[in-house]
């Protein structure tokens, strides 16, 4: 029980800290390109996916991390920098603003562009790592 415990508190510290790093992102894309496409959400999606490549291989080929480790830097970390969730209310929102191209783009670019992050992420630290 206490180990799950342990677990518990490692996700929580690690999804505040992703939450927090995936507001400063997408607050700094508003800041820089304003407010008319997600750049910010498309941003930590595929940024978010290509160091969840990168950190799978290299806890798989380098390092021992330990089971509170690893959920603290996959589910909490880079689950709370990147968000579906804020990616779908993204879409609704430019769809209900009457933009359906760029709902369209901002969804099929998210789950394109991160499938590929990964992928980019993996063959990036199997190439470095082995």
């Amino acid at each position: 029980m206490l180990h799950s415990f342990q677990v518990l508190i490692a996700v929580a510290l690690g999804g505040a800290i992703g939450a927090a790093a995936r507001h400063l992102t997408s607050r700094a894309f508003v800041h820089l390109l304003g407010t008319g496409f997600p750049w910010g959400t498309l941003t930590v999606n595929v940024l978010g996916s290509f160091l969840m490549g990168v950190l799978i291989e290299v806890a798989a080929l380098r390092l021992n991390l330990s089971l509170e480790w690893r959920a603290f830097l996959t589910v909490g970390v880079l689950g709370g920098f990147t968000t579906f969730s804020s990616f779908a209310l993204d879409a609704v929102t430019l769809y209900e603003r009457g933009e359906l191209g760029l709902a369209l783009s901002s969804s099929i670019g998210s789950v394109v562009m991160t499938i590929q992050a990964l992928f980019a992420g993996l063959v990036l630290m199997r190439a470095v790592l082995t």
